[in-house]
């Protein structure tokens, strides 16, 4: 969280010095719009909140501790349309989809880690519903804040090595960013945390003889993914 509030304030500070004082306005009427739209392109990051069983509940399983072990760079883009509700507020409804993929290692309770990680690919369907709250504009910059939900709805989703997730999830969204006005579009640049509210592990599991080693030993995952995204408005 520390980086994303430097990263949004060096942003800040680097557009903002970047306007001379006496630079005339680039579309001046375009925050004065009902509607427009647009599209978006950008880059995540997928992650794991792991929970493990506790030793009571394992019934007779093994102890194990699973851990996401490295963060691979996704895409994501979509459809922006973008309705003005007063003169700080937008309503925002952003369409599209998103690629990316977790590697979760397991290790025992002796050190001992498994020979490969597990590789748990997604491919999301989203809708993302944001209220966009707006600061003032400062010649061609604007800052903004941004909150809603985004359900998602994994299509990649299958009884993957021992470890079956379910397939959709809400999140909850918050994050900033900065409105560049040009000569005939605006262009944003924005950071976002989505942090999901349901349980992704399916307590069913896989039923298969290896899912004891997976499934059985955890209690609850949750999803949470980092977003750096460009808007073209």
């Amino acid at each position: 969280m520390r980086q994303l509030l430097l990263f949004i304030f060096v942003m800040s500070s680097i557009l903002l010095s970047a306007q001379p004082a006496k630079r005339a306005l680039n579309i001046p009427a375009f925050d004065e719009r009902p509607l427009h739209f647009g599209f978006y392109v950008g880059l995540n990051v997928m992650d794991y909140s792991i929970t493990h069983k506790a030793p009571s509940k394992l019934e007779g399983a093994e102890k194990r501790y699973g851990e996401v072990v490295s963060l691979a760079p996704g895409i994501n883009i979509g459809m922006v349309t973008s309705l003005k509700l007063n003169k700080r507020l937008n309503f925002r409804a952003l369409p599209g989809i998103s690629f990316g993929q977790r590697d979760i290692l397991f290790v025992d309770s002796d050190g001992n880690k498994d020979d490969k990680s597990l590789e748990i690919k997604s491919t999301y369907l989203e809708m993302p519903l944001l209220i966009k709250y707006n600061g003032a504009r400062m010649v061609n910059a604007k800052p903004f804040l941004v909150g809603g939900i985004n359900p998602r709805f994994d299509l990649a989703k299958t009884k993957k090595d021992g470890l079956y997730m379910n397939s959709f999830d809400t999140y909850l969204e918050i994050g900033a960013g900065i409105d560049s006005y040009m000569a005939y579009f605006r262009f944003t640049t924005e950071l976002k945390l989505s942090i999901g509210l349901f349980n992704m592990l399916n307590p069913a599991g896989t039923r298969e003889p290896e899912d004891i080693l997976y499934t059985h030993v955890l209690d609850k995952i949750t999803s949470r993914i980092f977003q750096l995204t460009f808007y073209f408005e």
